[in-house]
């Protein structure tokens, strides 16, 4: 739970207000003027009506600068971001042929694989050469390679399940499983802040709904029990099934899920556990087997895992992992599966390669000492980014590090002073956060090496400094006091 200073919080509100006052201003003097012309509606109701037409017009476009920049690399330690203009105050952007050299502290490239890799790369040229670059098909036609077959396989066996099925999309992964899994007459309960694909995807299955407070066990007992008692709605028979979904890590707090806790909660309860791993798999554990791993959690106690390709491998797509009984029904009844295109080959052949390589299997160390960087980066940038003052939130051993900005005017200010400083970072707001809750992300990467990661705590100290978002009272320089205390001896 983020507790806001009360005076933070004033003056966020005070901004937003501000900004939506006139724009509701701005916006009556704009109906009088169209009053007098033509409309080119011609009968039509718009299409773009709301509020959230009035947010993106009023508010998002004023700062659209910083999302969506155009980059042309590969997404490593550092990238080539391309320079954009706009002459109509931030309405469109046109790009130039100027690049500037960032270092990157944006992209989910964990542990390095996105960039030119020894052993992955030329593997997946061959995977090109023989393939094509797509199957042109479903995996239920003429989209199943022998690739793809190998890549459920490695799947399964690195995540500990006995199957696991794979798709060429890693948001329609959670979006396409939960209707298929769950249905009229069962129960889904989320983790208050949960993933948008797992909230469509909930919502489309048609299923009841229940929220229980963020990675709070206590709560989630407290919902299934009542839940429980109650039953179906208007009918109150027992519920056909229970599923509760959480996350590994929680890709905007970057927080551990309390696993061990929810999992006991949801064997007293005789609910399933659908355990989200987008950010978590690869990232962390011993081997990057993720958060079932670092938490000593047997993946037999999580019922159905899932996880994405585009974060620690490097890649594209995401699995569903379970058993052989569950993949088997997926497969015949998944439209993911059924009805779009499979995975490309050479994006499954990275997988295989990536998994290789961190298993040690390329007849090298490389996998181990990622996942040791990985760890050690992550948590050293995070301590100091607190002992400088910021306002950090997430767990030791996580590599996503949202620092709060909360103002608005902030934002904008964080994001453009780092790109001028040549550091590339991702800032979030509403509707991605809540609205008070504005933040910059931080994704650390196994390819950044010690200096990196030196030269960016400068420059987002310089400009914590300038944008005053330093929240907390920094901690001494040790240097400094041992100088002092060698003065006063």
């Amino acid at each position: 739970m983020i507790t806001i200073p009360y005076l933070t919080a004033l003056t966020t509100y005070f901004s937003y207000g501000l900004l939506f006052a006139f724009g509701q201003f701005r916006d009556f003097f704009r109906k009088i003027f169209d009053w007098w012309h033509d409309s080119n509606l011609q009968g039509y109701a718009p299409i773009c009506l709301g509020l959230e037409d009035f947010y993106i017009r009023r508010l998002y476009l004023r700062i659209q600068d910083c999302f969506g920049r155009p980059i042309s690399s590969a997404p490593d330690a550092f990238i080539d971001v391309v320079e954009r203009y706009s002459n109509d105050n931030n309405k469109t952007l046109k790009r130039t042929t100027k690049i500037t050299r960032c270092l990157n502290l944006g992209s989910y490239n964990y542990l390095g694989f996105a960039a030119a890799d020894e052993y992955c790369t030329p593997r997946v040229i061959d995977t090109l050469n023989r393939f094509s670059a797509s199957t042109c098909s479903t995996r239920v036609d003429g989209g199943t390679t022998t690739v793809h077959t190998k890549l459920e396989e490695c799947v399964a066996n690195f995540v500990g399940k006995p199957a696991a099925i794979v798709f060429g999309m890693g948001y329609a992964t959670n979006s396409a499983i939960l209707p298929v899994l769950i249905g009229k007459g069962g129960l889904i309960i989320s983790d208050s802040l949960n993933h948008n694909s797992i909230v469509n995807g909930a919502r489309g299955s048609g299923a009841t709904i229940r929220v229980f407070q963020h990675n709070t066990p206590s709560h989630l007992e407290k919902v299934l029990r009542e839940q429980i008692a109650e039953g179906q709605p208007r009918t109150h028979r027992p519920w056909k099934k229970i599923i509760v979904i959480v996350e590994g890590i929680y890709s905007m707090e970057g927080e551990l899920c309390k696993l061990p806790e929810i999992v006991a909660i949801c064997k007293k309860y005789k609910a399933y556990v659908y355990l989200d791993e987008a950010h978590s798999i690869g990232a962390v554990g011993k081997t990057g087997r993720g958060v079932c791993e670092l938490l000593g959690v047997d993946t037999a106690d999580v019922d159905i895992m899932m996880g994405t390709f585009t974060k620690s491998f490097g890649s594209c797509g995401g699995y569903i992992a379970g058993s052989k009984e569950v993949i088997q029904y997926l497969k015949y009844t998944c439209p993911a599966h059924l009805y779009a295109t499979s995975i490309s080959p050479p994006a499954a052949q990275q997988i295989i390669s990536s998994i290789e390589v961190l298993l040690g299997e390329d007849g090298s160390s490389r996998g181990a000492q990622k996942l040791a960087r990985i760890r050690e980066n992550s948590n050293f940038f995070r301590s100091e980014l607190q002992k400088m003052g910021f306002e950090v939130l997430g767990d030791n051993d996580s590599p996503v590090m949202p620092i709060m900005l909360y103002n608005p005017a902030k934002i904008p200010a964080f994001s453009r002073e780092c790109l001028r400083q040549n550091v590339a970072v991702v800032t979030v707001a509403f509707p991605a956060t809540p609205l008070l809750l504005a933040r910059a992300r931080i994704c650390i990467s196994a390819s950044h090496t010690k200096e990196d990661l030196l030269k960016a705590l400068e420059v987002i100290s310089t400009v914590g400094d300038l944008v005053g978002i330093k929240y907390f009272p920094a901690e001494p320089n040790k240097q400094h006091q041992e100088q002092s205390t060698m003065k006063l001896e």
